[in-house]
Formats: structure tokens, C-alpha cells, sequence
């Protein structure tokens, strides 16, 4: 099916969310794998079904928005598994300092591996995705977000613009949102007769997108328009919003003395301090505003928002300043401090081993994290979205 065709169709909208993480992609390729199995599964579907048969829009920062666009493109989990655990290395090792500075722009290894999967003349606007994709990027240049999709919609998408969106080479979009600093180089990407200088979309509040998928697939000025709540005839809500996680560390600094908080301290801490709010944030709006029907708690507070009825298989979730929810949520990630993997009945793996963004040397330990994840996915979570 085209994306147009997929735009003209009636029904609920089903909406997919990835999180950022470097290497740690592989628990949400897991996940996935899990999800894409049980819909195979569910609507009675041969090895030939993908994600983007049954997700309308998918959003993705960073190496969210490289699983995003594979996934967009019509790829199975498989491939994209496969994919990860053979070029890691290229995609997320961490390069000495001076082997950093020696980089360029059209050599990076990164940059060539997406010319090529990609290919080097896709664009956004490619008819060979087949979903709405959303990916997220942070502009140096103007110091802010910048979230780009291809809603043929959308303000700058017109194709008679100069700097219309559409234009921009895919594999470069993707490359720039995965640009972490210290880790790879920016990237320059000319829009129109400007050039813009852009880093890893991580860095910005939408680390975790899922909410700001939500307001641009229903926001008016995004031109798309999508219904939420509860159908009057069936009372189901019109949209699915699907949210993965790479795995968070609560207590990363059980540990920590005031002593040990010096400059350096703050400089490499305060980053991922700020990354990790937004990532919450955008999760708990998520909950409020929609139906949560599965996910870890948030905090001691606000637990998981999971309400009574919810889990007594009326799905309707904790109530809040809109009544009836907007639409229906899920979300899907791993604690990876020790007790979390414990309870995950991973005991025998390290927490150091899979916190990292470039721990490509324990894919098998990330591996099996995201296997012990995807079994929280279940086939209650999705019974209302599989006609």
C-alpha cells in the first residue's frame, strides 16, 4: 500500500514512537520484534507482513529515527536486527578523540553505511516510504528542534518551495539526528540557500517523541488533522500511540558524594539529567492525556497511571484534565540499574554492560534485555486496534 492510499483510508490511526539510545536500539528491535510477531499473529498475516503494514505514522530520534526509517521503508524487524548487530561497530563505537577531529562529512563511516541502505538519492518526500515518518533533529545553527516529517501537508513540504522539506536526502536527515556530540561529527545539511548545522535530535526535549507525535498528527497547523477520542458507536478510541524505550538508570549515581560534584562532574552530567526529565515528560504527558494501558511506573507519585478498570480488561485508564482520553497508550522500556535488571530476572548482567550509548561489545547482553521487555508486550494492549 502508498502512502497515499494508507492517508485516504478510514479508521483508527496507529501511531509508533522510538526513543533515543545509540547502540541500546537493540532492546526496542526486540520489542518490535515481539509486537510485529503478535500481529502476525493476530491478523492472520504471513512472514510478509512489516510494521508499516499496520502503523500510519512513526516517529524516531536518533537511533530511533534509524529503526523509524527502516521500518517507514517497508523493512522487517529481521532486517533491521540483523542490520544492528553487523554494523554496530560503523554506527555507534566510540572513536578516539583525534580520530573524531579526522573525520569528514562525506567519509563518515555512518554517513556511508546510510548512503547506501538508504540510498544516496532518497529523499523525505521518497514514495518509497510507506508510512508518515517523523524524525527528530536538533539545529546548532538556530539552537532549536527541529522535528521534520512527510505530511504532504505540512508548511514547508510544498513542493514549490525553494527549501521545501521533501527535497532534503533521507540518509542525511537520519545521519543528522543520530550526530551525538563527542561521538560523531555534526552535520551540515543545506536547506534551500542556507546551510544548517545539525546534532543529535537526543539533545532536545523529544529525546522520547511520543508526545510530539501525538500533537502533529492532530495539531491544526500541522495540516493533518487526525480524530481523537471514542467512537460514539463503539466507544474505542481512534488512536493508538505505541511508545519504546532504550532502557533509563534511575539510580545511575547511587552512590555519589558532594565532593565528587566538580565542574567536570556537571559538565558530562547535567546533559543526560536534562535528557532524562524530557524523556519522563513526554511519557507522562502521554499518560495523562491518553488511555495507559501498559508501562513501568513512572515514579513513586504518579506509578503507571494504569487505573483499576485497566487492569481488570475494560481498558480505561486514571482520570485527569481531559475526559474521555484522547487516545490509547502504551509504552515499553527497561530500568537498567541492578535492581531493574533483577527484576527482569537478569541478575548475571552488569549494569555498566548495557547503560552505555557504545557498548557494541555486549549486543547479546542489550539483546537479551530487550527479549525479557518484549514479554510485557501483550496481546491485551493491542485488542481494540486489530481489525
Amino acid at each position: 500500500m502508498s502512502l497515499q492510499e494508507k492517508l485516504s483510508q478510514a479508521g483508527p490511526r496507529k501511531l509508533l514512537a522510538l526513543d533515543s539510545g545509540g547502540i541500546r536500539g537493540i532492546i526496542t528491535i526486540e520489542v518490535l520484534a515481539e509486537i510485529e510477531a503478535l500481529l502476525r499473529r493476530e491478523l492472520h498475516r504471513d512472514q510478509r507482513f512489516v510494521l508499516a503494514d499496520y502503523f500510519d505514522y512513526i516517529a524516531g530520534t536518533s537511533t530511533g529515527a534509524i529503526i523509524a526509517t527502516c521500518l517507514s521503508l517497508g523493512w522487517s524487524v529481521q532486517r533491521i536486527r540483523d542490520f544492528y548487530h553487523t554494523q554496530a561497530e560503523a554506527m555507534f563505537d566510540g572513536a578516539s578523540l583525534i580520530r573524531r577531529l579526522r573525520y569528514k562529512f562525506d567519509a563518515e563511516p555512518l554517513a556511508e553505511l546510510l548512503k547506501h541502505e538508504l540510498g544516496a538519492d532518497t529523499t523525505l518526500g521518497s514514495d518509497k516510504l510507506q508510512t508518515l515518518l517523523l524524525l527528530i533533529l536538533r539545529n546548532a545553527t538556530t539552537d532549536s528542534p527541529w522535528p521534520l516529517s512527510n505530511n504532504p501537508g505540512a508548511k514547508f513540504n510544498t513542493t514549490t518551495l525553494d527549501d521545501c522539506n521533501l527535497q532534503l536526502p533521507l540518509w542525511q536527515l537520519v545521519r543528522a539526528s543520530t550526530a551525538a556530540p563527542t561521538y560523531f561529527p555534526p552535520e551540515v545539511v543545506q536547506v534551500g540557500p542556507q546551510h544548517f548545522i545539525f546534532v543529535d535530535g537526543g539533545v532536545t526535549m523529544y529525546n522520547n517523541p511520543a508526545f510530539q507525535l501525538f500533537l502533529m498528527a492532530t495539531v491544526e497547523p500541522y495540516n493533518l488533522g487526525w480524530s481523537t477520542g471514542a467512537r460514539w458507536l463503539t466507544g474505542v478510541n481512534q488512536m493508538l500511540l505505541v511508545s519504546i524505550g532504550t532502557g533509563t538508570s534511575s539510580n545511575a549515581n547511587a552512590s555519589l558524594r558532594t565532593g565528587q560534584m566538580n565542574l567536570l562532574f556537571n559538565a558530562s552530567s547535567i546533559p543526560s539529567a536534562l535528557m532524562f526529565a524530557a524523556l519522563n515528560e513526554q511519557d507522562f504527558l502521554c499518560r495523562v492525556f491518553g488511555d495507559c494501558v501498559g508501562g513501568k511506573p513512572l515514579d513513586l507519585e504518579v506509578e503507571d497511571m494504569i487505573g483499576k478498570q485497566a487492569r481488570e480488561g475494560t481498558m480505561v485508564g486514571h482520570r485527569g484534565p481531559v475526559e474521555p482520553k484522547l487516545f490509547t497508550y502504551l509504552r515499553y522500556n527497561a530500568d537498567l540499574s541492578r535492581e531493574g535488571l533483577n527484576r527482569l530476572g537478569l541478575s548475571d548482567i552488569e549494569p555498566q554492560a548495557v547503560q552505555q550509548l557504545d557498548s557494541v561489545e555486549h549486543k547479546g547482553e542489550l539483546r537479551r534485555v530487550g527479549e525479557a521487555v518484549a514479554t510485557k508486550v501483550d496481546k491485551r494492549h493491542f485488542a481494540k486496534f486489530l481489525e
